[in-house]
């Protein structure tokens, strides 16, 4: 089905065609990473927002001001084609710490249990049972660690503010601190630190939750409205909500920088700041279209090396444990399907393309996969004979979506508004993204496209094939095929030798992390376990708590000794 863009939405498709013709540009003016001068142990900070399309000025959309993301453009390196391999948060958060496509590890589906909680405790896991589905956690290779436990090796401060939702309940040796307080000031002086800030102001859900409060813009504010969605005074002011909530979370930002500045820190810092997914609003969230996987990523480096400048290179979330490796001189593990972009061990081989899924929402299970470049995105519908959009309650619960189905069931909705609720699925589709960035001309059927097609369906095939996509499986195979017995696995109690004024551990689970604490008593434990890395010299007069954790497995029981 084609549709015909109508002159009043040119504006918003400048906006988007901007960030393309800003790429093009930089094809031939690649960055060059080899300059940059860095501490041999350079503290990293993410501030992550959550739900955000790159509308915001620095992409071309100047309907708000971010000032200080602008800032961060002004003095670091603007990234036009970074992607997030799934729609949805919990998939993405995989992907991001381990390093691997989510249907690698079984993380694709949203969402496998409760594990976006800091403690994971039987009433949460009976809470999830409501929902009608069985928590199970996604299952790496074992010896896969989450970044933090790797930098934590190295002698890093890891700290998350706060949010988790790995697919996977946290790696027990993740975090010096991860809660709505943890903070790198409560490191040790002069350790260095990785810090993680997740904003949430941005989220689909402030939308109707923050709808009675004062907007940071004005309430008449003149919005330019997608021709996905409606063209009404409701959708205008969730519109309006979304863009007060972007610039509430540019305060935040603010803030996080502040506090660089006041401890002289910032000048020792790499900054990233992205966002997790698409945007909050009806057929970006969870869509495999580039309004659900196409995010704004900026990274300011110490003393503004490469100040102002765009790269056009095609990035995943993939990419961000190894590049973060790359940059503090660790050598990343050889298993990921991620790149390092720069630093000690960056990779310069061309990027042919990226791949990105969709699977189970909620309630609603689909099952679509997506290979695609700059230019063109093929995508293969599994459940053709479902509609494309699948009602999913959290989403309905926002005044916008509840305009677009009315509108649907009065017949209402305009061409373009339409492809989204279509009865049943073309098998592929294939969009020229330059040209129709909104994908709304399948030209799957067009006889000029048809090597292109043939070859990027060969490239789906392969990746599906090379990764063992777990999707292939349904969810309930899936869980059979981790938990023998139907039972999850759980890790092998450490078990301590003493010898020579050390206690040595080890675990018979492969692939486990040790983690360890020295304590008078159990009421001193805390979240924080040290990493064990070699024999542990003994503390008379205190107890050694001992556990082990393979990430997707129960962590063991502990163990102590009392010296």
């Amino acid at each position: 089905m084609t549709v015909m863009i109508n002159k009043h939405l040119s504006t918003i498709f400048f906006t988007v065609l901007s960030i393309f013709s800003c790429a093009k540009h930089e094809e031939t003016n690649q960055i060059n990473y080899g300059t940059l001068k860095l501490p041999k142990k350079p503290n990293i900070v993410w501030i992550v927002a959550e739900d955000l399309s790159p509308y915001i000025p620095t992409y071309g959309d100047s309907t708000v001001q971010t000032p200080n993301i602008s800032r961060l453009a002004r003095e670091g390196v603007t990234y036009t084609h970074f992607y997030s391999p799934s729609g949805v948060c919990a998939p993405s958060r995989a992907a991001i710490v381990t390093g691997m496509y989510p249907t690698r590890i079984g993380a694709h589906n949203m969402r496998t249990g409760p594990w976006f909680r800091f403690t994971i405790k039987d009433k949460a896991l009976k809470e999830y049972a409501k929902y009608g589905r069985k928590a199970y956690e996604a299952l790496p290779p074992a010896g896969t660690h989450m970044l933090s436990t790797y930098l934590r090796k190295d002698g890093y401060y890891c700290s998350n503010n706060p949010k988790e939702d790995y697919q996977f309940r946290c790696e027990l040796t993740a975090w010096d601190e991860s809660s709505f307080t943890a903070h790198w000031k409560n490191r040790k002086e002069n350790q260095p630190f990785f810090a993680i800030f997740n904003i949430d102001v941005t989220h689909e859900s402030m939308i109707w939750r923050k709808a009675k409060d004062s907007l940071f813009v004005d309430k008449d504010l003149d919005v330019s409205i997608p021709p996905y969605l409606p063209n009404t005074e409701i959708a205008k002011q969730d519109i309006r909500r979304n863009y007060s909530n972007i610039v509430e979370m540019d305060k935040r930002v603010g803030e996080i920088l502040g506090e660089l500045e006041q401890a002289g820190q910032l000048e020792n810092t790499i900054v990233f700041w992205y966002s997790d997914h698409g945007g909050p609003l009806p057929r970006e969230k969870r869509t495999i279209y580039n309004t659900g996987l196409q995010v704004p990523m900026i990274i300011r480096f110490p003393n503004k090396q490469l100040a102002g400048s765009t790269d056009s290179q095609m990035l995943s979330f993939i990419d961000l444990k190894p590049t973060v490796l790359s940059l503090v001189n660790i050598k990343p593990p050889d298993n990921l399907d991620g790149k390092a972009w720069m630093g000690k061990y960056a990779e310069h081989n061309k990027r042919e393309y990226l791949f990105a899924t969709a699977d189970r929402f909620d309630q609603q299970t689909d099952k679509i996969r997506a290979v695609f470049n700059k230019k063109f995105k093929l995508i293969r519908n599994y459940n053709t004979q479902q509609p494309y959009y699948l009602p999913v309650k959290y989403r309905e619960t926002m005044p916008i979506m509840k305009e677009l189905l009315r509108l649907r069931d009065k017949d209402s909705l305009t061409l373009e508004q339409q492809l989204w609720f279509r009865k049943t699925k073309d098998s592929i589709e294939f969009f020229d993204m330059e040209n129709d960035p909104y994908e709304f001309h399948n030209l799957a059927d067009k006889k000029e496209y048809q090597d292109k097609i043939g070859e990027m369906k060969s490239a789906l095939d392969h990746w599906i094939k090379s990764t063992d996509d777990k999707g292939q499986l349904t969810e309930d195979d899936y869980i059979a095929s981790i938990w023998p017995n139907g039972e999850q696995p759980k890790t092998a109690e450490p078990k301590l030798t003493i010898g020579n004024g050390e206690v040595s551990v080890s675990t018979e689970t492969t692939g486990a992390s040790i983690g360890y604490q020295w304590a008078k008593d159990e009421s001193e434990l805390t979240n924080s376990w040290d990493i064990y890395t070699g024999p542990i010299p003994i503390k008379p007069h205190n107890t050694l708590y001992v556990r082990a954790h393979r990430i997707g497995f129960k962590p063991s029981e502990r163990v102590e000794q009392k010296f």
